[in-house]
């Protein structure tokens, strides 16, 4: 592994930490306002709140990093790692806004559909796997 990877690595890994203890800590705020009573489900306030702020973060930080090259340090911390582990929801968004700027619609609606749906049926397959 040579330096520049290492560095590269060291900068994801301590944005990534950082960026997952902020998502817990707002998280667990958020929750406390939507909290059901008697064993009924809640709102989760918490994800859709670090996923919406993740995707107005990744969507400003990509507009002023946009000239940037994608090994770029601050790239790597704040993009690849902070908001990494934050959210990789906002990752998400802007990969399907990307697709719909390069003018390929199909393409995005294909990939939110396959997130989406293949993700849901993935969670329902892998909880029938080991609660039978």
């Amino acid at each position: 592994m040579t330096s520049s990877n290492l560095s590269a690595f060291l900068l994801v890994g301590l944005g990534g930490a950082f960026g997952s203890v902020l998502r817990f800590s707002l998280s667990t705020w958020m929750n406390g306002f939507s909290s059901a009573e008697g064993g009924a489900a809640s709102f989760p306030t918490g994800t859709l709140a670090v996923n919406l702020l993740g995707c107005l973060c990744i969507g400003l930080i990509a507009g002023l990093l946009e000239h940037r090259e994608s090994a770029d340090p601050l790239r790597l911390l704040i993009m690849t790692g902070v908001l990494g582990g934050f959210t990789t929801f906002s990752a998400f968004g802007l990969e399907t806004f990307g697709l719909l700027r390069a003018h390929e619609p199909l393409m995005a609606l294909s990939y939110v559909a396959a997130s989406v749906i293949g993700g849901l049926a993935l969670v329902w397959l892998g909880w029938g796997l080991t609660s039978a």
